[in-house]
């Protein structure tokens, strides 16, 4: 088993679970959050004063998938986060050592 690791941007949140879902990706973690990378923040005017935007609001979603399913994950994330632009975003991928559902006790791919 396998965590991928998404950080996108935050419109195409729908985007990517919409193309999760076709591909059969029933659940998934969201969390809103912060950050910059190469693009390094950016500067906005506000009543007239210019101030620095350090970090920009980011989407951080997380899916834990059996192993064979990894590639065909990253190409969906892929495919849907990408505008082409600078901050786009970044897959991580970790093992994933146990799943347990809570609710019925089972462990492993049946879990997920």
């Amino acid at each position: 088993m396998k965590l991928v690791s998404a950080i996108i941007k935050p419109f195409k949140l729908d985007d990517v679970r919409e193309a999760l879902s076709t591909i059969g990706i029933q659940g998934m973690t969201v969390t809103e959050t912060k950050g910059f990378g190469r693009q390094k923040g950016h500067t906005e005017l506000y009543r007239g004063a210019e101030y620095v935007v350090d970090f920009l609001p980011k989407i951080k979603l997380e899916v834990a998938v059996p192993s064979d399913k990894v590639d065909e994950v990253i190409a969906a994330i892929v495919k849907a986060a990408n505008s082409g632009k600078i901050g786009d975003g970044k897959i991580f991928v970790f093992d994933l050592a146990e799943a347990v559902r809570i609710r019925t006790g089972e462990t492993g791919n049946d879990a997920l």
